[in-house]
């Protein structure tokens, strides 16, 4: 049993297209890390590996024995209410409880007996999170999570992880094509390229953190440099 995210070698490929080769990757516990890379790169194909979902995929993964995922489609089941999809799969006397707790703290206990297709998009990435913390998880993968809902949700449900990472400390790994976003969240932003991680860079910022201060406006030119794309492009 481990705390932390080491992966060694791990390595992907579909046919002859290689997408990972030799990546390592270590996440402390509590540690935020963003993964960012173009369209491509193996960023979802990284986390697939270390969430145990490709058995394609070769390589050592060691993570904690509790951790859960957060896709860009909430996957929901739409025939059964909100509080049973936060407990799918589990198991107990007292499974209402504990999805009562874990919408408490998404903002969506008024929600529990309701069905799926009532909610909104926010909403129901709120009840996809809720459904990973209810595991009190010592690993949260976050694939796109965001990537579906307009902006103004978008940012409540950027700051709602902000909240709940501060509160549980998981660690968690973010696949993310949104340089802001990887900034605003994260300890660390990795970017994939090539098929290895390519850059490292350390985001040295109070919380929480203003999109205007220097720092993050100098982090973010070199992330977007990373990505090979300018600043000027990036804003049209």
């Amino acid at each position: 049993m481990t705390n932390s995210v080491q992966v060694r070698r791990a390595g992907r490929h579909f046919k002859d297209h290689v997408v990972l080769k030799d990546v390592d990757l270590d996440i402390a516990p509590g540690e935020f890390v963003a993964l960012i890379g173009q369209s491509g790169s193996g960023k979802s194909t990284l986390l697939r590996a270390i969430a145990g979902l490709d058995p394609e995929a070769t390589g050592d993964y060691a993570k904690p024995d509790r951790h859960a995922i957060v896709f860009q489609e909430h996957r929901l089941l739409p025939w059964s209410r909100v509080w049973r999809n936060v407990t799918l799969g589990l198991t107990g006397t007292d499974l209402r409880q504990r999805a009562l707790r874990a919408l408490s703290e998404v903002g969506l206990t008024a929600h529990a007996d309701a069905y799926p297709g009532t909610l909104s998009g926010g909403e129901s990435q709120r009840v996809a999170l809720a459904r990973a913390l209810v595991r009190t998880p010592g690993l949260l993968l976050l694939d796109e999570p965001f990537g579906a809902l307009d902006a103004l949700t978008r940012l409540k449900a950027q700051a709602l992880v902000a909240q709940l990472w501060a509160e549980h400390q998981p660690a968690v790994l973010l696949v993310t094509h949104d340089v802001e976003e990887a900034l605003l969240l994260a300890d660390r932003v990795l970017l994939l390229a090539d098929g290895h991680i390519a850059e490292s860079y350390d985001v040295d910022l109070p919380r929480p953190r203003q999109i205007g201060h220097p720092r993050f406006v100098a982090l973010r030119r070199q992330l977007l440099a990373g990505l090979g794309v300018a600043e000027t492009e990036e804003e049209l």
